[in-house]
């Protein structure tokens, strides 16, 4: 099931809306605790703090030394992740102390899986970001034809892409599955949906609600000190 099917639930403009009902939010501080000890039970590490917020495998946008970070679990053919995007990196230039983790969340069918395990293998020409960006601002259907073009128009090596691809594909096939116990794991069940500090924030939200969550995790942060 996708946001658009929730959008609805999404509309209000409280701060407690902003923060995903609050009620049914995680703090990765009190509940992620618990769900990296349920994660090391199974003999993974998959839910700690440092894997959601600080995965190394995904480059961050945004400023890599912020004092918060959003992670986004997105897919390439959402429309509402399509949507969000130029107000999320917009507000990441504009606040200047944030981080953006924004991790492929291919639920949406083989075309989102073709396109995000491109995008991973970008990285080993030091080109992910730029890939991320190329397919979340398309205006049209994604194919694996259109995928490709837009890579290559964006300045990404696609033959290279598709031989990293193959040679590190166990790598990238990991990294996705880890990816999808992640979002599992926090009660997800469609995209885009986000960790904003320490708060679960489960379907799409504005740009005004996103300053709102911001300022609610540095006011979290700042009360643990």
């Amino acid at each position: 099931m996708t946001a658009t099917i929730r959008q609805n639930s999404h509309g209000l403009t409280t701060r407690r809306a902003a923060l995903g009902l609050l009620g049914g939010a995680i703090l990765l501080g009190t509940h992620g605790e618990m769900l990296a000890a349920a994660g090391a039970a199974k003999g993974d590490d998959v839910l700690n703090e440092a894997a959601v917020l600080r995965d190394p495998d995904i480059p961050a946008a945004g400023n890599p030394k912020g004092d918060v970070t959003i992670v986004e679990y997105f897919d390439y053919q959402c429309p509402y992740c399509r949507k969000i995007a130029p107000d999320l990196r917009a507000l990441v230039k504009e606040d200047g102390k944030v981080r953006l983790v924004s991790k492929d969340w291919p639920i949406l069918g083989p075309v989102s899986v073709h396109a995000a395990r491109l995008v991973l293998a970008a990285k080993y020409q030091n080109k992910f970001l730029e890939a991320q960006e190329a397919l979340i601002s398309l205006d049209t259907k994604l194919t694996e034809a259109i995928a490709r073009d837009r890579l290559a128009k964006a300045g990404i090596d696609v033959d290279r892409a598709v031989a990293d691809l193959q040679k590190n594909q166990d790598a990238i096939v990991a990294k996705l599955k880890q990816i999808d116990e992640q979002a599992t794991a926090f009660g997800f069940n469609g995209t885009p949906s986000f960790i904003v500090g320490k708060f679960r924030i489960p379907g799409p939200i504005t740009k005004e609600q996103f300053v709102l969550a911001i300022a609610d995790a540095r006011k979290a942060a700042a009360a643990k000190k």
